[in-house]
């Protein structure tokens, strides 16, 4: 009987490091994006970071200014979008990769919109 026993416990700790059918979960190359909205006063603020840990958000009359940096799988598309009040004002919106400056877009007078998106390559170069 105890040889039995040993028998088992022996196949599961060979199928632990075999790993079984299980493959581990392959990491996804990312970058680093920050999503960063300048000017005064206040605006709403909505991004999207698909496939990033907390991919997107979004605020009502978020104060300004206002940024925020998420690792983003590469060849996905993060975009930045910003509105302002009836009050209007200027504000302009910014998105950089790894500390480089991608794009920028400014918003402007009443409800003025502004959106800057990029494209993260599939690949690391």
């Amino acid at each position: 009987m105890g040889a039995v026993l040993f028998a088992i416990c022996a196949g599961f700790v060979v199928y632990g490091f075999v790993g079984g059918d299980e493959s581990e979960p392959r990491s996804v190359p990312t970058a680093s994006v920050t999503y960063r909205v300048t000017g005064t006063g206040a605006a709403d603020v909505s991004f999207v970071a698909e496939g990033a840990v907390g991919s997107g958000g979004s605020g009502t009359r978020v104060e300004l200014p206002w940024h925020k940096t998420v690792r983003v799988p590469l060849g996905t598309d993060p975009a930045l979008s910003i509105r302002l009040g009836k009050q209007g004002g200027e504000a302009s919106c910014a998105l950089s990769v790894s500390g480089e400056h991608r794009q920028r877009a400014t918003a402007s007078g009443a409800y003025g919109r502004a959106t800057c998106t990029i494209e993260l390559p599939a690949k690391k170069n």
